[in-house]
């Protein structure tokens, strides 16, 4: 669908909206403040449902996802700018409402759990806060009924905990993840990067770099094994080596090819080394977590892990906290 951004305040004027006759309806849902990690949603959202679906973007501050002294006052609200963004990026229709649409009767009495899963990492730090998340995603989930809804891979426990919740309790929608989009210097986008001073931004480089080193660290073991099985198994073994420029020359080729376990644990020491140092800049680094899980559940993964894991990171620079995480692929396709 095309023609004018319509703005929409009330669950009435959401379930006027009429729906594409022909196309899917996407949602992407924000707590507004909207920068290009946002528009990169709208646009791909607009990619999934093409020219004759309906996109849908809601914007909410959602109140039972902020613990005791975290910034629910100070958390931006630009609507108009935000307006801006989503026509731009080709959304049909913004969903805003106040408090008191979405929660006409009060903080709600019955909510989401999240569970275990909810208890880990960013639920340890913030209790509370994926229940509230998952609890505002299933009440709009209800209000727009979309066929598909699209999240950022930079939440990535936020993202697989409304996988998970999609598929627990039978919701009719398709989930979609999208790549987290960075600045320039590496920097994860973020609503709350604008509360960063120059040297605040200086030293929260360091998360993404941790995550960038445990990443080469694993790419260069990796080729290394490649390089490893590659040899001969005969007496040549050791002179294919050193022409490889090893100076392994006494190494078992085999060895190094089956010496998978413990690469997790060299993945997180390289990120860990390179946050430890900014732990020493001005400002320094407070770091929350640093983590190797597996997404299915959030559970640390063990030296021998093979298949898809995400290396996260949280920390505190100055008053702000961030957090970022890239996906990895341990085993033979690695």
């Amino acid at each position: 669908m095309t023609g004018p951004l319509q703005l929409l305040n009330t669950a009435e004027e959401l379930h006027k909206l009429p729906r594409a006759a022909a196309g899917r309806r996407a949602v992407v849902m924000t707590m507004g403040a909207l920068h290009e990690g946002h528009a990169t949603l709208v646009r791909t959202a607009r990619e999934e449902v093409g020219p004759d679906g309906q996109v849908v973007v809601t914007v909410f501050v959602n109140p039972l996802q902020f613990g005791a002294g975290e910034d629910l006052d100070r958390y931006p609200r630009t609507l108009d700018a935000d307006l801006l963004v989503c026509e731009g990026a080709g959304a049909d229709a913004v969903f805003a409402p106040a408090v008191d649409e979405v929660y006409p009767g009060g903080d709600p009495q019955v909510r989401i759990s999240a569970g275990p899963m909810g208890e880990r990492l960013e639920g340890a730090t913030r209790p509370g806060h994926f229940d509230g998340m998952l609890t505002v995603v299933a009440k709009l989930l209800h209000l727009t009924r979309p066929d598909l809804a699209l999240f950022g891979q930079k939440d990535a426990q936020q993202l697989a905990l409304i996988r998970r919740m999609v598929t627990d309790l039978n919701f009719p929608v398709e989930v979609v993840g999208v790549p987290t989009v960075r600045e320039d210097d590496g920097l994860a986008l973020s609503s709350r990067n604008r509360y960063l001073g120059p040297a605040e931004r200086r030293t929260a480089l360091a998360l993404s770099r941790a995550l960038f080193a445990g990443r080469d660290r694993l790419a260069a073991q990796a080729a290394l094994r490649a390089r490893a099985e590659a040899a001969p198994a005969s007496d040549e073994r050791a002179t294919a080596l050193a022409r490889l420029g090893e100076i392994r020359a006494s190494a078992d080729a085999h060895a190094v090819s089956a010496a998978n376990g413990g690469l997790p644990d060299a993945v997180r020491a390289a990120a860990r080394h390179v946050l430890e140092e900014a732990g020493r800049h001005e400002p320094p680094l407070a770091l929350d977590y640093l983590a190797l899980v597996d997404p299915q559940d959030f559970t640390d993964v063990g030296p021998d892990f093979t298949g898809q894991a995400v290396l996260a990171v949280a920390a505190k620079v100055g008053t702000t906290r961030l957090i970022d995480n890239i996906p990895l692929e341990f085993g033979a396709h690695a």
